[in-house]
């Protein structure tokens, strides 16, 4: 899904990515930790073809980027720190403009699903500007699936979360890899969450500082290593 070698960005002289090597598999997730302003965001937005790098070779869901970075767009569901809402269309005419976009087949019917899923389908119809900051990350996490894109990008999700959106989003993680779509989520967050990925990545200074497999990772140890890490 995808395979990034050698990624450099600098904004001005300050260097946010310093040669990062990623690959993410098929029906894979991967965590990327770091503090603010180790470059996890500017990384996805890379991976997003967002942002064009300034060094280094990418490809996403088969696709070179830049060359084919329509493409591979098509391919990705982003949920970055807005929500990407209309607020004077209601939470059902957000999705249908959406599914217009992403040419989405049978677009009512897997609205009606998705705001079930969400949680949402009894406020289908009022305007998003009247929704909770927790009702909008439900309805902006339903809008990045909603073309079941093989390529997941999450940015911070779970921040400023009430505990219904955070159920939502924890039990659709669970199950979109068991589907094959692969997901990157970022974090700074030491929490429960962290098991939910196949592997987390610890991101400090614009490079990969640490691996650590699911199957090695044990949170109270991982507080202390990660403290160690991101304070170099």
């Amino acid at each position: 899904m995808v395979e990034a070698k050698g990624i450099v960005k600098s904004f001005g002289r300050r260097e946010v990515l310093k040669g990062v090597d990623l690959v993410v598999r098929e029906g894979e997730f991967v965590i990327v930790m770091g503090p603010n302003g180790a470059g996890k965001t500017t990384l996805l937005r890379i991976i997003a073809t967002i942002v064009r790098p300034d060094k280094g070779q990418l490809k996403v869901c088969g696709f070179p980027i830049p060359d084919k970075a329509p493409e591979a767009r098509a391919k990705i569901g982003f949920l970055t720190h807005s929500p990407l809402l209309y607020d004077e269309l209601t939470a059902r005419e957000n999705l249908l403009f959406y599914a217009s976009l992403l040419s989405v087949r049978s677009p009512e019917k897997r609205i009606a699903e998705l705001l079930q899923l969400v949680g949402l389908e009894d406020r289908a119809e009022e305007r998003v500007r009247t929704f909770s900051r927790g009702m909008l990350q439900r309805l902006a996490i339903a809008r990045a699936i909603l073309h079941s894109p093989p390529l997941l990008l999450l940015d911070e999700p779970f921040t400023g979360l009430d505990q219904k959106a955070a159920e939502v989003l924890t039990a659709l993680l669970k199950r979109l890899p068991q589907e094959g779509h692969a997901v990157i989520m970022t974090t700074h967050q030491l929490d429960e969450t962290l098991t939910l990925a196949h592997r987390i990545l610890v991101l400090n200074r614009g490079k990969f500082v640490a691996e650590i497999p699911r199957e090695e990772l044990r949170l109270d140890a991982f507080r202390k290593q990660y403290a160690e890490l991101t304070s170099r």
